[in-house]
Formats: structure tokens, C-alpha cells, sequence
């Protein structure tokens, strides 16, 4: 491989907090080995378009704290064709850009071992979701500052769910991963969790809130993934206890796209700067085409096929101290 002069870092899909600490960290890491680095704006469609700027030490001043991506996201339905990725590659080439750092989840790792493998350019992956669901990593950039927006959420949700008696029926994000709902909840004291990983059914949530009252429990919150398939969604799930126990009275809080936003908490902004250092440093090193992770707190590295393939697991020693701490 020929020695790596310039580097064009971009971040792809959702925006997750902790995005401009890994930008801040790419960036500031290649100055520091005297390597140029280009940002490229709006992800993949920014690379078609030559939204592509030289970054200094200065450019990522005071983005550290700042939530979402000051390189801007987008998704890209033109480089999924061939001729899409044609572009990018000669728009990057006008730069001559020799090597790529890409921030992201899953869709954005496919683009890259799409383009790695047509045009042969170095890419390494840094996992930016709030989802958490990368194989090859402990914790993805973004994940704790949602668990703690969520959190958050849910105190505030369950002052009014005590005042007033009532069922809250709370979804959060997560896509076919229930990593969000399963630790926030056991953070915020739900008393059911419902998860894509395990299917209870309705008939099974109903028994359970129905001992909760008997336990005493005036006010309950039952924490749902968006990708939980109890029912057809949480309004549906809503109906079916109200028809089945008319004396709750049962609201719906969809939290939606707030776990994506705010300020990257201590965590995210350190994994990212590691993330960021250890990506230029594996580049310059000569290994490329993989994604950085943390495991057991060190680094760690990844096939980008195995990131996108491979399944996470959830931690069911989570699901029995949930299940325990919810009487």
C-alpha cells in the first residue's frame, strides 16, 4: 500500500452525540502525524457532490460538547448504484484523497466495503449509533448519552404517572436492538420491559400488571423497543390494557428523536476521541477495511463485514435483574 498522505473523514446515517468528538479526534490526530485531512460534508452524498473541505487543528475548535454533526448527515440512495460510487471516487480523487474514516452504523459500513473493494481505498470504521447494535464493539458513540436522555425522560414521565394514577406506555428507539429499552428501564425503574429479544405477548404483560396491582402498584411505566413485536405498536398495546383493565388510565409517550440530540455525555466523548485516534493510527499502520470497537476498555479491531453482519447479544443477566426488581 502506498504511504497515506491525505485523509477524508465523513459521518453517514443518524446522528448520534459524541460525532463531532470522533471528528475533533480523526482530524487533530492527523495534523498531529502530518497527515492532511479533508471533512466531507452531508456523508456519502456530499462525496458525489465535492462537498469536501481541508480541516486544521482550528477547524474542530469547541465541537467536543456540541450534539449531532457539524459535517452534517445524509442518507444517499445514489451510492448504492455503481455509477453513484463512480462519482464519489472521482470527486475524492480531484482531492487526492487516499483514505477514508467513516462514522456510522451498519449502512454506512456496507457503503464502505462497497466502494473499498470497487476502488481499492483504505476505510476504516467508527460505529456512531445511539443503538448500540455494531458486532464488534462493547459500546457505539452516542448509545450512553441516549440511555441518559431516556433516563431522564422517564423520571420526569413517572412524576405525573404517580400524581395521577396512570399506565405509561413509553417507546424509545433502538431499531431490532433492544439495548435502550432494557438499560434505561432497570435505570429508570419500569416496571415491564418490552424487547425485540424477547417476545412476552400480550396476555403475558397483562398478567404481570395485573399482579403489580395486586402488589399495591398504583402507577406503573412500561418501557417498549420500537422493534418489539408484542403488539402492532404501543398505541395498540395501550388499547389492549385499557379494554382489559379499564381502571388504569393509560397514556402513550413516544420519545422519538430526542435520544438523538444534546450534548455528547463524558463517556461518548472520550470513547470517540479514542475511536478517532486509534482509526488514524490503525490506517497509518496499514491495516485498513475494519472497524474500531472497545472491549473490556481496550481497543479493538473488527472485519467491516463482521460489524454489519454479525448480531449483538443481549445481556440476560440484565433481563433477570430486571424481571427481579420489577415486584
Amino acid at each position: 500500500m502506498t504511504k497515506i498522505k491525505k485523509i477524508g473523514v465523513l459521518t453517514s446515517g443518524g446522528d448520534a452525540p459524541g460525532m463531532n468528538a470522533a471528528v475533533r479526534a480523526v482530524v487533530r490526530t492527523s495534523v498531529y502525524k502530518n497527515i492532511e485531512c479533508f471533512g466531507i460534508y452531508k456523508g456519502y452524498q456530499g462525496m458525489i457532490e465535492g462537498l469536501i473541505k481541508k480541516l486544521n487543528a482550528r477547524s474542530v475548535n469547541n465541537i467536543i460538547n456540541k450534539g449531532g454533526t457539524v459535517l452534517k448527515t445524509a442518507r444517499c440512495v445514489e451510492f448504492y448504484k455503481k455509477e453513484g460510487r463512480e462519482k464519489a471516487y472521482n470527486k475524492i480523487k480531484e482531492f487526492e484523497i487516499d483514505a477514508l474514516v467513516i462514522i456510522g452504523g451498519d449502512g454506512s459500513f456496507t457503503g464502505a466495503i462497497h466502494f473499498n473493494k470497487e476502488y481499492n481505498i483504505p476505510v476504516i470504521g467508527i460505529p456512531g449509533t445511539i443503538d448500540n447494535d455494531i458486532s464488534g464493539t462493547s459500546f457505539t458513540i452516542g448509545y450512553d448519552t441516549a440511555l441518559n436522555t431516556v433516563v431522564e425522560s422517564i423520571d420526569k414521565i413517572r412524576d405525573t404517572a404517580i400524581s395521577h394514577n396512570r399506565l405509561f406506555i413509553v417507546e424509545v428507539m433502538g431499531r431490532d436492538a433492544g439495548h435502550i429499552a432494557l438499560n434505561a428501564g432497570i435505570g429508570g425503574g419500569a416496571e415491564e420491559i418490552l424487547i425485540p429479544e424477547e417476545d412476552m405477548g400480550l396476555e403475558r404483560l397483562l398478567d404481570s400488571l395485573k399482579k403489580s396491582q395486586k402488589s399495591g402498584k398504583s402507577s406503573s411505566i412500561i418501557m417498549v423497543a420500537e422493534g418489539d413485536k408484542t403488539g402492532k405498536n404501543v398505541f395498540e398495546i395501550a388499547s389492549y390494557v385499557e379494554n382489559n383493565m379499564p381502571e388504569y388510565e393509560v397514556r402513550v409517550s413516544v420519545l422519538g428523536h430526542i435520544q438523538r440530540g444534546g450534548s455528547p455525555s463524558c463517556f461518548d466523548r472520550v470513547l470517540a476521541s479514542r475511536m478517532g485516534v486509534h482509526a488514524i493510527d490503525t490506517l497509518l499502520n496499514g491495516t485498513y477495511n475494519v472497524m474500531v470497537g472497545i472491549k473490556d476498555d481496550m481497543m479493538v479491531l473488527s472485519p467491516l463485514e463482521e460489524a454489519i453482519k454479525g448480531q449483538t447479544e443481549i445481556n440476560k443477566d440484565l433481563i433477570r435483574v430486571s424481571e427481579i426488581l420489577s415486584i
